[in-house]
């Protein structure tokens, strides 16, 4: 496999301005020095707390927010620079599915004009309501489901629309951001099947965003966990549930309600203190140290890089420098 999508030392600061005059008082690191990489045909996962910034690193991806530095890579070309009319191959190329398919959809549409309008914007040169009816089959709805407006129709079905909607132009990249946490938990794992048959059939590369730690455990093949704007622990689905390095990590598997509470009782738990700071004041040094059990004089000091735990296994911990690993290269 090659990297369809790559995030090179990618932040993003938002200004805060005060006064009349809305002079810069402060900024909100939403994103800090992110790294990462995608592989084509790979469902890649990012989770964290709400506010972590997997929803901003995903906007910046889609380039509805630009990066403050640092680089965004698609298939060989640097578009982290690109604008207008330049970015309209990119956007053909990558699509999204949101959180809440309600206000995702416009309530004056119905679900065959929502998929006219992008097929027409970009020029479709095909049957315009033969590929409409064909993206409703693909997504299991029928294609009379063209004429329903969105409060005619179920979560399941509107997210459905949203998926048709993302896969209108054919994209090689879809970035999924928490789209099945609006959704009961029954229709959640029709959607997920979904997403999972659709990546087989059409060789499609997933940046799944979601706090869900059981969904993204099955739906994605690596992980990144974030934590106020940085990746703590990065590897495949089974390093990372199986043997979590990061006090972070761990302690976010240990919150997972346990299907078998008496087998969980004699495994030692991790468990969180405290609030997540402010990222208009980050803390210095490791960005954790505030709430990690293990926290040491250093990490209140310097910002640890990712050290390599073998495999596709990593972790931003000092701890970690002196059992096993060594400083990870940026991919």
């Amino acid at each position: 496999m090659s990297a369809l999508l790559r995030i090179e030392d990618v932040s993003v600061h938002f200004p805060v301005r005060k006064g009349v005059l809305q002079r810069q008082v402060a900024e909100v690191r939403a994103v800090d020095s992110v790294t990462l990489s995608l592989e084509k045909g790979e469902a890649f996962g990012l989770v964290g707390e709400s506010g972590c910034g997997k929803t901003t690193l995903a906007r910046t991806v889609l380039r509805l927010v630009d990066p403050t530095s640092g680089a965004i890579w698609f298939d060989g070309q640097n578009i982290s620079g690109l604008r207008g009319k330049a970015l309209a191959p990119y956007r053909r190329r990558v699509a999204a599915i949101f959180q809440d398919p309600f206000s995702s959809l416009n309530p004056r549409m119905t679900s065959g004009q929502t998929l006219r309008e992008v097929l027409k914007v970009n020029g479709y040169p095909g049957d315009i309501p033969a590929r409409v009816a064909e993206l409703l089959t693909i997504c299991g709805l029928a294609p009379r489901f063209a004429e329903l407006y969105p409060h005619e129709m179920s979560g399941g079905q509107r997210q459905r629309v949203g998926i048709a909607r993302a896969l209108a132009l054919d994209p090689e990249l879809i970035v999924c951001d928490e789209a099945v946490s609006a959704l009961d938990v029954s229709i959640q794992a029709q959607i997920i099947n979904l997403l999972e048959e659709l990546r087989v059939k059409f060789g499609l590369t997933y940046l799944f965003i979601g706090h869900d730690l059981s969904v993204v455990r099955h739906l994605c093949d690596r992980i990144a966990v974030m934590y106020l704007g940085r990746i703590m622990e990065t590897g495949t689905s089974a390093e990372l549930f199986d043997t979590p390095r990061h006090p972070y990590t761990r302690a976010l598997i240990d919150a997972v309600p346990a299907p078998d509470p008496v087998g969980e009782e004699a495994r030692e738990h991790v468990a969180l203190k405290g609030e997540i700071p402010s990222p208009l004041d980050p803390p210095s040094g490791c960005v954790f140290h505030t709430r990690c059990p293990i926290a040491m004089d250093r990490c209140r000091a310097e910002v640890p890089g990712l050290t390599r735990l073998g495999g596709h296994h990593a972790a931003a911990c000092f701890a970690l420098e002196t059992t096993a690993g060594t400083p990870a290269k940026k991919e």
